[in-house]
């Protein structure tokens, strides 16, 4: 099936669209390819902005990292200014922490 040209702009590195800054949460929703993340609380679940196969960059401004409790496959602890790489896997419905 064929990625539609709406959701290759979504989540698109060369799209022009500005880092989206949210607070972090146990569940967040990226819009962007690259999203910074502020606060201190571990993410367990991303819902994922289109429904194949990606990659998101999460920037943390706080030491959130991830954790194994939702839809990422493994913990990932995180340092501030890191950003962690994380690619989506449709057949898992997981996201693996690069």
């Amino acid at each position: 099936m064929a990625i539609v040209a709406s959701d290759w702009a979504a989540i698109s590195p060369v799209n022009n669209v500005a880092p989206v800054t949210i607070a972090s949460a146990s569940i967040i929703s990226p819009t962007s390819f690259l999203t910074v993340l502020t606060g201190n609380v571990a993410v367990d679940t991303i819902n994922p902005p289109v429904p194949h196969g990606h990659m998101l960059a999460i920037e943390f401004a706080g030491t959130a990292g991830v954790s194994a409790a939702g839809n990422v496959k493994t913990v990932k602890a995180s340092v501030v200014g890191m950003v962690m790489l994380l690619v989506y896997n449709p057949n898992t419905q997981k996201y693996i922490p690069v």
